[in-house]
Formats: structure tokens, C-alpha cells, sequence
């Protein structure tokens, strides 16, 4: 028995070397049960976040797809049709969010590595919805009071108090889009898979673009009725600015007259020249840095309160200039040029002139105005046809007067009106300054305002503005490019070029073939058929401008500062077919965001003037 005992012992003790006793064997089976078991539930919670995510993808494909038809039909006033792609938006954008709000969608957002995809993902999605119940849904309604007829200048006047009503919805739908941008813009990109990264990037983007037009729907809602003469008459000078002669905001006044606004009713009075309003004396007081760099011209004449690219500085100088010869007081500045009015004539179609403005031509010029000849009329041919520079002027100013009248007809096209106004307000061709401190505070705000420092300049802006310096109508016949080269950078700070390409188009023998008015004549020191232009540069707050260079060749320049801005100026000369580029270098820039250029306004469009900026090699 004890031999067995010991045999049996001892093959217990060889079981124990050889595998694990009952309770460990039950242990493992558990372990094993439980890893198939999580696999299981794994490839279970993969299946379903993986049709999740094709939903929440599919749900937001959807809804972009809508937009574009979604803003065709409020543009042709369709709206039962926009209001039931509204409906179907918001069916998609809820389905979205649903998917995304799913608790095992949220568990996945706390996961290491892949959560932030999880929670990037749920975070456009509830953005999109917000966008879609708290903004387009508003604003779709909104539209549809306001009747956008209506709401266009006529001889009658137009019926401003649904824009007014409509003006807390705006702003609430403004607010709920910069609250999503907001949100989409907190997300570190950095942390998502590249699939992801790329549409929260896009979504970004549109969210901005979007953002950017309703901050100012929402700022016309609100001061626009008091502007359009709701409380009573506005009257506002009107500056009609001549590119062919460039000052720094678009080109010389012109033709100054009184635009009345009264209930949305528009018309124009009080007609007269830059030229006839005379000299101030005493001249008016100009800010010491302005004068210093554009001279106490700009206190003297009506022609030169523009010499200045601020607007609101040379607005309120011109609103001064009329008080003083008129004794009148006005409620604001606007500004326009003959490339604008050629915008607004896209609403109006083309204009037959009166009898009486052909007359003062011989009947020579055009009798129909189009897009296509106003330019061209207004800026060269006039010179040609009328020789005499009164005469001219008042040719100009009733042309300016016919087309503000066309505007107040009933024919003209509320859709092609607003994306002129808004197309010569982006290029700088439209501009406008309040004598209400409110009105103006909302207006600096935007490109409309002018303001060359504030809320409407980007942080990294450049700017270049052109002054003639021939004292004649020579800058028709100037081709001008700029460009911004990113150079490398120099002790921690960036460095950008300005590059401003000039060229003389006009012919050899311009001295002898264009119009003594048109060359000056040389009576200003400019030989006739050449161009002098006066080039100011600005760079972005604090930075510095280090060089200028004329044709690869260090020049000596200006250096200026204008409300913490730094100025460089270089004055060129061109020959008829000459051409020249002025390089001015700014460094010490601590603004390390995208640059942009802003320039003035000539007769040329504004997109072939600035090109793509270049990124200099710093291997």
C-alpha cells in the first residue's frame, strides 16, 4: 500500500511539472472564454461605429449637397422650394448629429489615439445641425418676409421695415454660426487621421466663409434702415472717384454732388467739381502723421483729401470741405468709381444718355452705355471727344447722376444690384464713412469702411497705394502687378517683399497723340507721355520696412509710420513702354499668419493685379 502510495505521490508530483492543476486549468478556460467573448463584442463595436460612421458620413454628404440648390433658389426668390430644402437640411444634419451623439460613439471619443477622430467627428456634426436649425432655417424665413422687390430703391422710395424686423433674426443666426466656428476651430487637427483632418479643414472653411457673410448681413440689418432714410432724409456727399488720374483710395473726386436717401428713395443734387470748390484757407487740420507723409494737400483741396488711403480720414475731410463752402452738413461720405458703376450697370442694363449729355460731345460719344464701354468712355475717350476740362467734368457728373437714377427704376435686378454693390465693396471701389459714431463703428468693421488700421485689417496686411504725381489722366494707360514673396526668415522673425510692377502702355508717340489734358503737358516737370507715381507700401503693426530696391538695385525710399504701420514710399517715372518693379522688404514681422495684400483700386480688375504670392528657397 505505501508502494502504491508513493507511486501514486510521486506521479502526482510528475502531473505537477507537467501541467497546471484543476483550479488554474478552470482559470485560463475563463480567460479564454472572456478574450473570444471581448473580440466578439469588439468586432461587434467596430461593426457598429463603422455603420455610425457610414451614416454620420452619408447624413453630412447629403446636406452639402443641398447648399448650392439651396442658394439658387433664395437668389431666384424660389422659396417653397428653398423652404423644403431647409426641411430636408435639417433632416440630414439631425440624422448626423443622432449617429454622432451614440453612446458607444462617445465611449469611442475617450479612447487613446483614436478618440479625438470620434469626438472631431461628433463635434462637426453638431455644428452642422446647429447651423442648419439655428442660422439657414432663421434666415430662409427671415427672406421670406422681406420681399426683396420691395426692398429696392425706386422713384417711390422701398418699405425698410421688414429688413428692420428681420434684423434679430439675422443677428441671432450670425451669432449661432461664429459659436460653431468657434467650436470647429478649437480642434486640434494635428491629433485626427489625415481623411478626417482634410474635411474638418474644409468644413472650417466654410463655416468661416459663411461667418464673414452673415457678420455682415447682420450689421446691415441693423444700420441699414436708419442709413436708407427710415427715421427721415439722409443726405450724403457723393465722391466719384477718376481712375485715370490714381489717388491712394481709387483716383481723384471728380464730380462731388448730394445724394439723398429718404425711405430708400434715391436722388442726386448739388452737383459741382473737386476743382470748383476752391482752396481751404485757413486749410483744415490733418493728423501730423498723414500730412507728414501725404502733405498738408490734404487739408487744402478737394482733390487731394484721397491722397490718404484712409478713408475715414479723407471722408471726413471732404464732409468738412463742403460744411465750409455750402455751409451745409451731411450725414455721411460715399465713394464710387466708373469701374463700379459699370457693376451697378449689370442691375440696371444698358443706359441710353440724354440728348443733352450727347450734345456736349458733338454727338460723338457713345449714345449707349454698357458694362463693357462705360470704362472705357468715362476714363479715356471723353478726353478725345470733349476738350475742354469743365466740360468734361460736367459730361462726368451726369452720367454719374443718369446712372444713380436708372438704380431708383423699377427695372432694375435685386440679385445682380447686390453682387455689384458687394463686388465693388471687395475691391475697394465702393466706400462708405458715417457721421453717426455707432453707424461708423459698425461700418470700420468691413472692407466697405476703408480703414487702413482696426477690425477690418487683417493681422499680416500689406498694402500698396498709387498717387499720380503727373497732375494729369496718364494712369488709363498704366499695367500694374503685385505680389507678396515670402523670404526666409531672419533671427525668428519673417520677412515679406512687396513687389509692385509698373508698366507704360501708352504709345511712343503719346506725346503727340494723346490729348494735352490727358499727358499734363509736362506742367507739373513730367515730360508729356510719362507717368510719375508716388508708391506707399504698409506692412503689417510693429514690423519694419529694412529696404527698397528699384530694379534689383537698393533705392533709397521714405520711411513713415501710420497708426503703428510702416510705411515706405518710392516715387518712379515711366517712359511710354517702360517698365520698372520696386521691391520694398519688411522684417521683424511677428505676425505668423497668412499675409495678405490690399491695393488701390485702378482700371484694371483687381484679381490681375494681385498675383499669387511666391515662397522665396531657403535652402
Amino acid at each position: 500500500m505505501a508502494k502504491d502510495i508513493d507511486i501514486s505521490v510521486s506521479a502526482g508530483r510528475n502531473e505537477v511539472s507537467d501541467r497546471p492543476p484543476r483550479q488554474f486549468r478552470r482559470r485560463r478556460l475563463v480567460l479564454g472564454v472572456s478574450l473570444i467573448t471581448s473580440l466578439i463584442l469588439l468586432g461587434g463595436a467596430s461593426a457598429w461605429l463603422g455603420m455610425k460612421a457610414a451614416s454620420l458620413q452619408k447624413e453630412l454628404q447629403a446636406a452639402v449637397e443641398l447648399i448650392p440648390a439651396l442658394k439658387d433658389d433664395i437668389t431666384a426668390n424660389r422659396l417653397d422650394d428653398a423652404n423644403a430644402k431647409v426641411a430636408s437640411l435639417r433632416v440630414h444634419t439631425s440624422s448626423a448629429r443622432e449617429a454622432a451623439s451614440d453612446p458607444l460613439w462617445t465611449m469611442a471619443s475617450s479612447l487613446p489615439w483614436l478618440g479625438p477622430n470620434f469626438s472631431a467627428a461628433a463635434e462637426v456634426s453638431r455644428s452642422a445641425d446647429d447651423v442648419a436649425t439655428l442660422a439657414v432655417s432663421p434666415l430662409v424665413s427671415a427672406f421670406e418676409t422681406l420681399k426683396w422687390n420691395s426692398l429696392m430703391p425706386t422713384t417711390e422710395g422701398a418699405d425698410l421695415e421688414p429688413l428692420r424686423a428681420a434684423a434679430p433674426r439675422v443677428t441671432a443666426a450670425a451669432y449661432a454660426v461664429s459659436n460653431s466656428a468657434d467650436r470647429l476651430d478649437s480642434i486640434d487637427a494635428d491629433l485626427l487621421i489625415p481623411q478626417l483632418a482634410g474635411a474638418l479643414n474644409n468644413a472650417r472653411d466654410q463655416l468661416a466663409e459663411v461667418r464673414s457673410a452673415l457678420d455682415v448681413a447682420a450689421s446691415v440689418s441693423e444700420i441699414a434702415p436708419e442709413m436708407l432714410g427710415a427715421e427721415g432724409p439722409r443726405r450724403y456727399l457723393l465722391l466719384v472717384q477718376n481712375n485715370a488720374e490714381l489717388r491712394a483710395t481709387g483716383g481723384i473726386p471728380a464730380s462731388v454732388a448730394i445724394l439723398t436717401v429718404d425711405k430708400g428713395k434715391l436722388s442726386m443734387t448739388s452737383q459741382t467739381t473737386a476743382e470748383a470748390m476752391g482752396t481751404m484757407s485757413p486749410i483744415l487740420d490733418v493728423e501730423p502723421q498723414q500730412e507728414q507723409i501725404y502733405s498738408a494737400r490734404l487739408g487744402r483741396f478737394m482733390q487731394d483729401v484721397n491722397l490718404t488711403p484712409d478713408f475715414p480720414t479723407a471722408a471726413a475731410l471732404a464732409a468738412n470741405m463742403w460744411e465750409r463752402k455750402y455751409g451745409e452738413r451731411v450725414d455721411g461720405v460715399v465713394s464710387i468709381d466708373p469701374v463700379a458703376l459699370s457693376f451697378l450697370l449689370e442691375a440696371t442694363g444698358p443706359m441710353n444718355l440724354d440728348s443733352d449729355l450727347l450734345a456736349l460731345s458733338g454727338n460723338s460719344m457713345p449714345s449707349e452705355l454698357t458694362t463693357s464701354n462705360v470704362v472705357k468712355t468715362l476714363l479715356s475717350d471723353v478726353y478725345a471727344q470733349i476738350p475742354t476740362p469743365a466740360v468734361q467734368d460736367i459730361y462726368f457728373a451726369g452720367v454719374a447722376k443718369q446712372i444713380f437714377d436708372s438704380l431708383s427704376s423699377s427695372s432694375s435686378e435685386p440679385e445682380k444690384l447686390l453682387a455689384g454693390l458687394t463686388r465693388g465693396s471687395n475691391e475697394g471701389r465702393i466706400l462708405v464713412w458715417s457721421v453717426n459714431a455707432e453707424e461708423q463703428k459698425t461700418i470700420a468693421r468691413y472692407p466697405l469702411g476703408g480703414s487702413v488700421s482696426g477690425a477690418s485689417v487683417a493681422p499680416a496686411q500689406f498694402g500698396v497705394y498709387f498717387n499720380d504725381g503727373t497732375g494729369a489722366k496718364m494712369d488709363y494707360y498704366v499695367r500694374r502687378t503685385v505680389q507678396l514673396v515670402k523670404e526666409c526668415s531672419q533671427n525668428g522673425y519673417e520677412q515679406t517683399t512687396v513687389r509692385v510692377t509698373s508698366k507704360n502702355t501708352a504709345p511712343a508717340d503719346a506725346e503727340r497723340s494723346l490729348p494735352l489734358y490727358v499727358t499734363g503737358d509736362g506742367q507739373f516737370g513730367v515730360p508729356a507721355g510719362s507717368v510719375q507715381t508716388n508708391i506707399a507700401a504698409y506692412g503689417p503693426v510693429q514690423a519694419n520696412v529694412e529696404t527698397a530696391k528699384l530694379d534689383g538695385e537698393r533705392t533709397s525710399f521714405a520711411p513713415y509710420v501710420h497708426n503703428t504701420r510702416p510705411v515706405g514710399v518710392v516715387a518712379i517715372r515711366l517712359a511710354p513702354g517702360e517698365s520698372r518693379t520696386v521691391d520694398f522688404t519688411f522684417g521683424k514681422i511677428v505676425q505668423h499668419t497668412e499675409p495678405n495684400v490690399v491695393v488701390t483700386p485702378t482700371v484694371e480688375d483687381v484679381k490681375d493685379v494681385i498675383l499669387p504670392t511666391e515662397i522665396a528657397s531657403c535652402g
